[in-house]
C-alpha cells in the first residue's frame, strides 16, 4: 500500500468535518477524502440495518478513491456498523466510538463518565458509561446556524440538568457536538472535562499509521476532497463552520447509486 494514498472519512451528514480539522491538525501531510451522506442523514433516527446498509455504500465510494484506510466520523454509524465494517472491508477501518470510550477509561481515577449522543448512538448502547442521554434536538440547531440562540442554551440547560453533579467526564458522543462545546462546558461547569471523538480517533489513526509505516512522507500541505450526496448553499456553509475555512466551490455532488 503506498504511503501517499490518502485517508478516507465519511459521516451520515457534515458534522464527520470535525474529525477532519482534527485529522488536519495531527496529519497535515495527509490526502483526505470525505464523504458526508447529506441526502440521507441523520443516521441517528435509522434502524440497525439500514445503517449498515449506508455504511458499506459509504465505505465502497470511499475504496472507489484508492483510500489507505478508512475513519467512521459518525457515532451511530460506529456504534452499529464499527465492527461490521472491520470486518467485510480490507482496509483499516477507525470508528469514533472505541479510542473515545479507552480515553474515557483512563480518566477513570476522576469518578463517574457520561455521554450525549444522538438517540440511535445513546440506545445501542456503545458507550458503556455511568450516566447516557439523548440530545435529539442540538444537530438540528447546529445544522441550522442556530449556535449562539437562547432557544439553544435553554435546550443544552434541560438536557444536562440530570449530568450535572453526576459526572466528572463528559463525552461529546456526537461529531457535531465540538461545535457547542464552549456552550456545554459553560453549562456543565469548567471542572469537568469534556472528550472530543474526533481528537481521540485522530491520535489512534495518527500512531496506527505511524507504527505500520503507513504515514505521508511528503512534507506539503495534505489535498482535501470534499464529497457529499446532496449539495445546498446550506450545506456549504454548514461546511465552512465545522472546518473554520472557506471551501466554496471544493465540495462535489455524487450519487451512491
Amino acid at each position: 500500500m503506498k504511503n501517499n494514498l490518502p485517508i478516507g472519512v465519511f459521516d451520515s451528514g457534515l458534522g464527520g468535518l470535525t474529525v477532519v480539522k482534527e485529522l488536519v491538525k495531527l496529519l497535515p501531510n495527509e490526502n483526505i477524502v470525505y464523504l458526508g451522506d447529506t441526502a440521507r442523514v441523520p443516521y441517528g433516527t435509522r434502524s440497525e440495518e439500514i445503517v449498515k446498509k449506508f455504511s458499506l455504500e459509504d465505505a465502497n465510494f470511499l475504496l472507489s478513491k484508492k483510500v489507505k484506510c478508512i475513519v467512521i466520523a459518525c457515532n451511530t454509524a460506529s456504534a452499529f456498523a464499527g465492527d461490521y465494517l472491520k470486518g467485510k472491508l480490507k482496509i483499516p477501518v477507525f470508528d469514533v466510538i472505541t479510542p473515545t470510550v479507552n480515553e474515557a477509561n483512563n480518566t477513570q481515577q476522576y469518578g463517574h463518565i457520561g455521554v450525549i449522543g444522538t438517540r440511535g448512538t445513546i440506545k445501542s448502547g456503545a458507550y458503556a458509561v455511568d450516566y447516557s442521554v439523548a440530545c435529539p434536538l442540538l444537530v438540528p440547531f447546529i445544522e441550522e446556524g442556530e449556535i449562539n440562540s437562547e432557544a439553544l442554551e435553554t435546550v443544552i440547560k434541560n438536557y444536562l440538568k440530570d449530568l450535572k453533579g453526576n459526572v466528572n467526564v463528559l463525552i461529546l458522543g456526537c461529531t457535531h457536538y465540538p461545535i457547542i462545546e464552549d456552550l456545554i462546558q459553560k453549562e456543565m461547569g469548567e471542572e469537568i472535562e469534556l472528550i472530543n471523538p474526533g481528537k481521540s480517533v485522530a491520535r489512534e489513526a495518527k500512531q496506527f499509521l505511524s507504527k505500520n509505516d503507513l504515514s505521508n512522507g511528503q512534507k506539503t500541505s495534505g489535498k482535501k476532497e470534499y464529497y457529499v450526496t446532496d449539495l445546498t448553499d446550506r450545506f456549504v456553509s454548514v461546511a465552512e463552520m465545522f472546518l473554520g475555512e472557506e471551501i466554496k466551490g471544493k465540495i462535489n455532488r455524487v450519487s451512491l447509486d
